[in-house]
């Protein structure tokens, strides 16, 4: 029996993590849930999972919870300390980091002090602190298991084999909901259009960063921290198709991918049971599934976003924090109505040109950075806003 917290039981991630774990109560036990907002989808969990612990970000949300479970012999708790605390809970093996952006930094890095294992679904966090976490991992002898699928996928092939035989790491990207839309209409893209991914059911946030190719950015920067390869080793390719997860090429010329159907129960489940694998009866692969796949370059042209994140995790210390900080910033302002598609890239990098870059050794650095950026990230947008009044 394995016994799981999930970081963002609420989340696209979270519900699906949960939904597996359901299947197999035998080989699962949920102690510890930490949500945001959605009280209502929360309450369900408690009902189904019965955890030990749980957290939410309101001190009153907590009081309430409180009191309409008052026999359940469940421990709420609230705020980042609640976070952090569902996250080094004594008795939990597996940590599923899976809160949106900066928030989950702490927690997740509260539960490697802890020295628990970590599904990581939270990218951001890399991002921001990679050389902290990955540092921190190590001394603990934790494993970081990736929830992306395109990591995931790398994480598989690369299992127990010598990494001095690798030419470089391929992402793949789905190529978001403006694969198709010629460059000239993006500065016209509406929020939903930006937000109607044509193979991923995925959360608001995540779903814009694909449309950018911010994700693809914030992966590669990921996958650089998770696997010790630089950056000049890390290639990304459009596949519409969101077969292939990813692939790693070898010295000698060989390219061994991971291929499976676009369902985040594969990578979740797969993180779950490490290093065994269960049965979700998925469905089987067809010949009809894989009969197209195709490959083609990124337009960086079209999606700067992407070189961007190459160029900040080149620059190293604290600028991917910003990069971080500014597109979150920049994306909840486009999601609320406040700022027009192509301005978010443009928040992103005055953010990053303002920036004078630390090393980002610490976590106060780090948390200084994030705050600064995101301050800068909001005076530039409402310049903007005010422009298009």
């Amino acid at each position: 029996m394995k016994n799981i917290s999930i970081l963002g039981s609420t989340g696209s991630v979270g519900q699906q993590t949960l939904d597996v774990i359901s299947k197999f109560p035998e080989k699962f036990r949920i102690l510890g849930l930490a949500a945001g907002r959605n009280i209502s989808l929360l309450k369900k969990q408690i009902i189904k999972f019965r955890p030990k612990v749980v957290s939410v970000k309101d001190k009153e949300e907590a009081a309430s919870l409180e009191k309409e479970f008052p026999s359940a012999n469940i421990e709420f708790c609230h705020s980042q300390e609640g976070a952090e605390a569902i996250a080094s809970f004594a008795q939990v093996d597996l940590v599923v980091s899976a809160m949106v952006g900066a928030s989950g930094l702490r927690p997740t890095l509260a539960a490697i002090k802890s020295g628990k294992n970590i599904a990581l679904a939270n990218k951001e966090v890399l991002v921001m602190a990679g050389k902290i976490l990955t540092e921190e991992a190590t001394r603990m002898g934790v494993t970081i298991i990736p929830v992306d699928s395109e990591h995931s996928a790398i994480f598989q092939v690369l299992k127990n084999r010598n990494m001095e035989f690798v030419k470089r790491i391929i992402l793949t990207a789905s190529g978001g909901p403006l694969h198709k839309t010629p460059i000239e209409k993006l500065k016209d893209v509406t929020l939903d259009a930006a937000l109607n991914h044509p193979t991923w059911k995925m959360g608001k946030k995540i779903t814009i960063d694909s449309a950018t190719l911010m994700n693809k950015g914030f992966e590669v920067i990921e996958a650089k921290w998770l696997f010790g390869v630089e950056p000049n080793r890390i290639s990304v390719w459009i596949h519409p198709q969101s077969i292939v997860h990813s692939m790693v090429e070898y010295i000698d010329g060989s390219i061994i991918a991971q291929m499976s159907p676009p369902d985040m129960r594969i990578p979740i489940s797969y993180a779950l049971s490490y290093p065994e694998r269960i049965d979700i009866h998925g469905n089987n692969a067809s010949a009809q599934s894989f009969n197209e796949l195709t490959f083609e370059e990124v337009n960086l042209g079209k999606f700067p976003a992407l070189g961007l994140a190459y160029e900040a995790i080149n620059h190293g210390g604290t600028t991917p924090a910003v990069l971080n900080a500014a597109n979150e910033i920049a994306v909840d302002a486009f999601l609320k109505g406040r700022l027009k598609f192509l301005d978010i890239l443009k928040v992103v990098k005055q953010a990053i040109n303002q920036h004078e870059k630390l090393p980002g050794d610490n976590l106060k650095e780090i948390i200084e950075t994030d705050n600064w950026a995101r301050a800068i990230a909001r005076s530039k947008i409402k310049k903007l806003g005010e422009n298009m009044q």
